[in-house]
């Protein structure tokens, strides 16, 4: 099998930020809905089909992370959703690095291999997450 390359960003810098500024913005808006309209409240965002099957996935809880994370409650929102407050700074760094790359016009090839193995460890624990918060023993880690 031969290894694709990733396209180029686009040349001008104006144009290599569209993603990252539009990405960062979308994400901005969504927490700032979150903390303004309270997940905490039944129904308020919807039902979660998960949870209307009977089982927490291991999104569960998220919603109700964000909100409380903007309100300062780190606490509250680990008891919600303790694998995205976890996350949550790797995702910024992450969000930050590629936003950074992106200002400066460079970009990082990841091998094939390398990122089979980081997507089948985070498989692996988002499963074993889910799996361990609907047992009687992880009772915990419910939202």
């Amino acid at each position: 099998m031969s290894q694709q390359l990733a396209p180029p960003p686009p040349q001008t810098r104006r144009q290599r930020m569209v993603a990252p500024v539009l990405t960062l913005g979308g994400l901005a808006a969504a927490t700032l809905a979150l903390h303004l309209r309270d997940p905490h409240s039944s129904g308020s965002w919807g039902q979660c089909p998960t949870a209307a099957l009977g089982f927490a996935c291991p999104g569960c809880g998220g919603l109700r992370a964000v909100n409380d994370l903007t309100n300062l409650d780190v606490a509250a929102a680990a008891s919600s959703n303790l694998a995205f407050v976890v996350a949550l700074p790797f995702i910024v760094a992450a969000l930050a690095l590629w936003t950074v790359r992106r200002w400066r016009g460079t970009t990082v090839q990841i091998d094939w291999q390398r990122r089979q193995h980081i997507v089948f460890v985070l498989l692996a624990g988002l499963a074993a997450f889910t799996v361990l918060r609907n047992l009687a023993v992880g009772h915990w880690l419910a939202p």
